[in-house]
């Protein structure tokens, strides 16, 4: 199929499509073309990064978007072998001559997709100003020009500051058996060594390189964790750490065999930068996170920044300065001591490092965490509405104000994100449409799944009830 003059479009920071349609040699190198056009033209010989993961092609992709980035004149270094989106980002962020990065990954999507995510100078997202003037840019025919590139190692150097980072000294001295998933990712044999490297005992699983990543989505959730939680089970160890395919993004295990939520993993390593490593500052989360990351920020006594979701809102908080750390629904926590971007690996560190330095397993530290925050459950519900439904719901959305919503009044409603009711004891609701699909995101949040489950039914009654919806909303 001849796939000359397709229009490209990025999403909140990277463009992907799936190999078997938009994601071609062309099409990358008319991506590439338009990032080298714009960079050179603001920063005529600059120096670009540009790193990838273990997908289909993805080390000739980069080689091919680093060949047309270097034909502008920018000094271009290519990953020398498949890398965590964390290092490329840390290796531009503390080289003043970088203006930028290009990772090609699809992070967590499955192995059907192809990638190109694009990093600024600090290592965090690049502005939607920037990502508009890209799209605008793109040829409708790829360029032949290629210029000349270096390979380098960008993994060592970023390692090193990660053991830095945590306290090597109880690690190396309680040496906990740990399982490493990478899940056939970039992180594969990075964390794992530089685990070993601090004294960890490591068995790390889905090593070997299979671009259909085994069935499996590069995803550290359930179900696609399971291969690591039996795994910790089987070999009796502490705790399981798991990477995305980006490894931007990380997971917990306890000795159990249960994955730690983001609702439980993100106000525990909040506890341990402040109580345990004395850290203080704001943290900055997205309206979609869990009541326990406020109610652990106030228990620690720090301020809270929520925002609409999108980590390129985290990130201009990031900007302001004074935040300890910042994180999202799906469990992505930057550090921006570290580095202004989510590092799954250095969230599976701050775990260990937690777990060592307390000497409790993890299902203790979140037995520990609830009896001082509380429990609450979590949950997510995608609905599916036709298009001019889905339209019509927006054009109402501004003045919904629903006065009950199964059988209880909200305390407080907010219109920042689509449709946000909170309740006395914490419980939270949040309707939110799609901006790239016909969906209406639904969220629910409250002490019990009973609870949880009547407010999301409460939501679907109000989808169903409305002009806008359809029969089988």
């Amino acid at each position: 199929m001849d796939r000359r003059g397709d229009i490209l479009r990025f999403g909140a920071d990277g463009w992907s499509a799936r190999f078997e349609d938009a994601f071609t040699d062309e099409n990358v190198a008319r991506m590439a073309d338009a990032l080298g056009l714009m960079w050179a033209d603001a920063t005529p010989g600059a120096r670009v990064y540009v790193g990838y993961d273990t997908r289909h092609a993805a080390d000739e992709h980069a080689r091919l978007v680093a060949g047309v980035l270097a034909s502008y004149g920018l000094d271009v270094r290519l990953s020398d072998r498949a890398c965590p989106t964390p290092a490329v980002a840390w290796s531009c962020a503390r080289d003043e001559r970088a203006v930028g990065s290009v990772v090609l990954t699809a992070s967590s999507r499955s192995c059907e997709y192809g990638g190109l995510l694009v990093r600024g100078a600090d290592g965090g997202p690049v502005s939607r100003e920037f990502l508009d003037g890209v799209e605008q840019a793109v040829s409708l025919t790829p360029t032949s020009a290629r210029g000349a590139f270096e390979e380098c190692d960008l993994v060592s150097a970023y390692c090193a500051s990660l053991a830095a980072h945590v306290d090597a000294r109880a690690i190396s001295e309680a040496r906990p058996h740990v399982v490493v998933d990478a899940m056939y990712g970039a992180g594969t044999g990075i964390l794992a060594d530089l685990l070993r490297g601090l004294g960890c005992e490591v068995t790390e699983i889905h090593v070997e390189g299979r671009e259909d990543f085994g069935g499996i989505h590069p995803d550290p959730s359930d179900p696609w964790a399971d291969s690591c939680e039996q795994a910790v089970i089987a070999h009796g160890a502490r705790m399981g750490l798991l990477l995305d395919g980006d490894g931007d993004r990380a997971a917990v295990v306890d000795e159990r065999g249960a994955i730690l939520t983001p609702r439980v993993l993100v106000p525990l390593l909040m506890g341990h930068l402040v109580e345990s490593r004395g850290e203080r500052g704001r943290v900055v989360s997205t309206l979609t996170c869990s009541a326990c990351v406020r109610r652990q920020a106030e228990r620690l006594g720090c301020d809270v920044t929520e925002v609409p979701v999108g980590f390129s809102r985290l990130y201009r908080e990031l900007g302001e300065g004074d935040v300890l750390m910042a994180t999202e629904e799906y469990g992505g926590v930057c550090v921006p001591g570290h580095l202004r971007e989510r590092d799954g690996l250095l969230v599976c560190l701050l775990a260990v490092e937690l777990v060592c330095r307390t000497g409790m397993a993890p299902s203790e530290l979140a037995s520990a965490l609830g009896e001082k925050i509380g429990f609450m459950s979590y949950a997510r519900r995608d609905v599916r509405l036709e298009s001019a439904a889905s339209q019509a719901f927006r054009n109402v959305l501004p003045g919904l104000n629903p006065r009950d919503v199964a059988g209880r009044a909200p305390v407080e409603v907010s219109h920042a994100d689509g449709l946000l009711m909170r309740f006395e004891d914490d419980s939270w609701l949040l309707m939110r449409p799609s901006r790239a699909s016909s969906l209406v995101r639904v969220y629910a949040e409250a002490p019990t799944s009973a609870e949880r489950d009547k407010l999301l039914a409460g939501a679907l009654s109000l989808l169903r009830g409305g002009s806008f919806s359809l029969p089988n909303v």
